[in-house]
């Protein structure tokens, strides 16, 4: 009986052992968690805007509004919320949606008078029984044309704390939409640029190819061939109609057939050396950032330099950055004429150099700009750094 006893004893101890180790784990958990009914409604405030952030920096259609009106009506509090462009209505969500009408025209009325308007039910006559509107808070976005109003309903007379949600989430989506307007206009200039840039580059290239590869159409057929799939594909490469960014990996096989077409024109006089590390082949950068700095360097170090000329391409694993180097021993240039305030020189030199230092500074910030270190008759070398993993990079 007694070694029952003692067997039943050391079961409850044991019980006894488990259930203290979960309360000490359901504590643990708590304090590493939210605690406090503060922490959890400041999170779900936080979670709720992000959520209706990320569709509102996208800009403002009825698919973005649509995603977007759930999460602001949560945060303002109002039975249903509607969002209204003065003409017609946006999105809406919740409740009151056979109002649509009055409520975008008084959308209308607050967006031509830029204030907002607080609706009473005499404003909003309806002869449904079940109909719960009993007021509405409109409020203009503030922001680029100031074309949409944000509209909370009310099931009661919209009280003072509504009209203030209403104000603020407006203020708020009013700076998320200028947000989408700010990197609407920064791809737009970066459009820009690229465009600019094949403009300066392109006709230099393409007249001296087609000269090129029709040198060898009657003493080297298959060669002539070979250069023109060659000269197809660079310039599908480089007039491609999609895509800010582009791979090393990419950029650096435009660049081979760009060499591919000069050795054909320069003959023995044009020496490349690559050296390439494996691992930062997928590194992500702004598209035609590499190639003007490797024309530069055939164009304007080595095409004037008698004899022969080397150009050498260099990307090494340095951490978190790629950094790259494009060096030629031509005929160099006075430092002086490079500058950053876009002025190219008397003869096209530095073509594209500065384009490509301001991009790369508008995408990974001003410490990642061209460095480039020449002298007359001691050839050029141009620098940069680039990091492996940025947010706004998506080649």
């Amino acid at each position: 009986m007694a070694g029952q006893i003692g067997s039943v004893l050391a079961v409850i101890a044991v019980l006894a052992a488990l259930a203290a180790a979960v309360v000490a784990v359901l504590r643990l958990r708590a304090r590493r968690g939210i605690a406090t009914t503060m922490q959890r409604a400041t999170w779900e405030v936080l979670h709720t805007a992000s959520l209706a952030a990320e569709p509102l920096r996208a800009g403002l259609t009825p698919a973005t509004a649509a995603k977007a009106a759930r999460h602001l009506r949560t945060l303002v509090g109002a039975v249903g919320l509607s969002i209204a462009d003065g003409e017609r209505c946006l999105a809406f969500d919740g409740r009151g949606g056979h109002h649509t009408g009055q409520l975008t025209a008084a959308a209308q009325r607050a967006l031509s008078t830029h204030r907002s308007i607080v609706l009473t039910t005499a404003e909003l006559p309806c002869d449904r029984v079940d109909c719960v509107v009993r007021g509405a808070v409109v409020a203009p976005l503030p922001g680029p044309g100031g074309a949409a109003a944000l509209i909370a309903i009310a099931d009661g007379p919209p009280a003072p704390g509504l009209v203030q949600a209403t104000l603020e989430a407006a203020r708020w989506a009013g700076s998320q939409l200028a947000l989408a307007e700010l990197d609407s206009s920064r791809e737009r200039l970066a459009r820009a640029e690229v465009r600019a840039l094949r403009a300066q580059i392109s006709p230099h290239f393409i007249y001296n190819a087609l000269t090129a590869i029709a040198s060898f159409v009657r003493t080297d057929p298959e060669r002539a061939r070979e250069l023109i799939l060659e000269f197809a594909e660079f310039t599908r490469y480089s007039f491609r109609a999609h895509g800010e960014f582009t791979t090393l990996a990419e950029e650096l096989r435009s660049i081979d057939r760009y060499l591919t077409i000069e050795r054909a024109r320069f003959g023995e006089r044009l020496l490349v050396r690559l050296q390439i590390a494996p691992e930062v082949l997928p590194v992500g950068l702004p598209f035609l950032c590499l190639q003007p700095l490797v024309e530069n360097a055939v164009r304007h170090g080595l095409s004037r330099k008698p004899g022969v000329g080397m150009v050498s391409i260099e990307a090494r694993d340095a951490g978190a950055e790629c950094h790259i180097t494009v060096e030629d021993d031509g005929v160099g240039m006075d430092p002086s004429v490079f500058g950053h305030d876009g002025a190219e020189g008397e003869d096209g030199q530095h073509v594209g150099l500065v384009n490509v230092d301001e991009r790369l500074r508008s995408v990974f910030g001003d410490h990642h700009g061209l460095i480039v270190e020449t002298a007359p008759g001691a050839g050029t070398k141009v620098s940069m750094r680039v990091p492996k993993f940025h947010p706004q990079v998506r080649a």
